[in-house]
């Protein structure tokens, strides 16, 4: 869970700029008819006793939060869709891994344990919660990374090279740059530790290798001096470390530089990338790494030397090695200037057809249209102070889908007498490919009324 993946910073500049399968629920096109039928639906969904993904039922608990609208995102994998930009994005990515694997195809149902305790996530870890992650119920979950399945790859088969591309799932806000799924991908270089001890007997630690036109500021390549709370496992020498660290430097620069560097719009291919030092459960030393991208540090990527108590669980105890995690869209929004996250999912020919694999230079999206926006407010009196955001998210999510472009708190307040809590969210419609009329937005505000008032125990205003 390199959790950066999800989270987007990106200059100023760029933020003003399904089919399914049969057996699985599927959110429908947004019409009149169809939102009245929906709710309906909806209802119906969530009175059965159990969830059903490939003929499996997953019967529900108090952890089921898992909603008809992520159910139907479910098999679009984007990323394996022919001239999508994720899709082209991950093949440019392994074009620049000589000799990996490639795996896309994971189930995204993956057990609780795999997702959380063999990766030694804490116990009090917030992805954890019900607010951040679905849940068909306390065993079974929708993968929050792709790092869950890199113990398949340990204890079933014999690859020490490989990349993980999938899409993952979080409860978090809606806005233009944040989405209940997203995409990420996962390379993995293991070596054997014997090997390692051979090199570190005959050679010395050199800074790694760039290309030309690449500047590489690196605080963190003593390793001597890294921070108390990113160590050197006590199970690796210094001496290993070194070798595995300058194989993992080497490979991400080599990577960065290959998709940014023709993209700066500097005009000579010169990249600046930054190592600062990091936390992430399962390596041990971590890195993030940012690129000064038109005028402002950028994140990427996570990354770092896996935690040899996972390598050891899965019968690997003689392999060492790297991972790193990175955020597809947070790539691809940047590279392609996309503004809003909601269009990786369109199926509009106008923003697909900007995006072909025989293209050889790097396609600049092109906005084709900017529809208005409807506003509307919602404000209720709840009274529990612990009410959860993201459940509002999910049901106007299930209610509105895409129409949504974000949704905010702008006022919120305690009645210092009753202790009950006022808050009023702004939610902003707006469609990407065509005019919403105030008629449609109306229906569905109505909708969003009952069904907060009713879900939520709350009082509207």
């Amino acid at each position: 869970m390199f959790s950066f993946s999800q989270t987007l910073r990106i200059p100023a500049l760029l933020r003003n700029t399904s089919s399914l399968r049969k057996d699985v629920f599927r959110c429908p096109r947004f019409s009149l008819v169809s939102e009245r039928s929906f709710v309906g639906t909806y209802k119906k969904e969530s009175e059965k006793e159990y969830t059903e993904f490939k003929g499996e039922q997953y019967f529900k608990d108090d952890y089921t939060n898992v909603t008809p609208t992520i159910l139907g995102k479910i098999g679009e994998n984007l990323h394996n869709v022919p001239s999508h930009p994720l899709c082209l994005l991950k093949e440019r990515i392994h074009a620049c891994l000589e000799g990996f694997t490639h795996y896309d195809s994971f189930s995204p149902v993956v057990k609780v344990r795999d997702n959380f305790d063999r990766l030694l996530i804490e116990p009090d870890h917030p992805g954890r919660s019900k607010s951040d992650s679905f849940f068909f119920n306390r065993q079974h979950m929708l993968r929050t990374h792709t790092t869950t399945h890199e113990l398949d790859v340990y204890e079933h088969r014999n690859i020490d090279k490989f990349t993980i591309t999938a899409d993952v799932y979080r409860r978090d806000e809606i806005d233009s740059s944040h989405y209940p799924v997203f995409h990420q991908m996962e390379c993995v270089h293991l070596l054997d530790r014997s090997e390692i001890a051979k090199n570190a007997a005959h050679a010395t630690h050199h800074p790694s290798k760039t290309p030309a036109g690449l500047v590489v500021s690196d605080p963190t390549s003593e390793l001597s001096k890294l921070s108390e709370s990113n160590p050197i496992q006590s199970e690796h020498s210094i001496e290993e470390v070194e070798i595995v660290a300058y194989q993992l430097k080497a490979t991400l620069n080599h990577i960065l530089y290959q998709l940014f560097a023709e993209s700066a719009g500097s005009g000579d291919s010169t990249l600046e990338i930054r190592w600062i030092e990091a936390f992430f459960p399962f390596t041990s030393p971590s890195w993030e790494v940012e690129i000064f991208y038109q005028g402002a540090w950028l994140e990427v990527l996570g990354c770092g030397i896996l935690k040899q108590k996972i390598l050891d669980q899965a019968g690997r105890s003689n392999s060492m090695g790297w991972a790193c995690g990175l955020g597809l869209e947070r790539l691809a929004m940047v590279l392609h200037k996309i503004p809003d996250i909601r269009l990786f999912w369109s199926k509009d020919a106008r923003f697909l057809d900007q995006f072909q694999a025989s293209d050889k230079t790097l396609a600049i999206f092109r906005p084709f249209s900017k529809f208005p926006p409807c506003t509307r407010d919602i404000a209720f009196w709840c009274s529990s102070l612990e009410f959860e955001a993201n459940d509002l998210f999910d049901l106007v999510r299930d209610i509105a889908g895409d129409f949504v472009e974000s949704v905010s708190l702008i006022d919120s307040f305690v009645h210092p007498k009753s202790g009950r809590k006022s808050m009023c969210y702004r939610i902003v419609y707006r469609s990407m490919d065509r005019n919403v009329t105030n008629e449609e937005i109306n229906v569905l505000q109505m909708q969003l009324r009952e069904q907060v008032r009713d879900r939520f125990q709350v009082e509207l205003r």
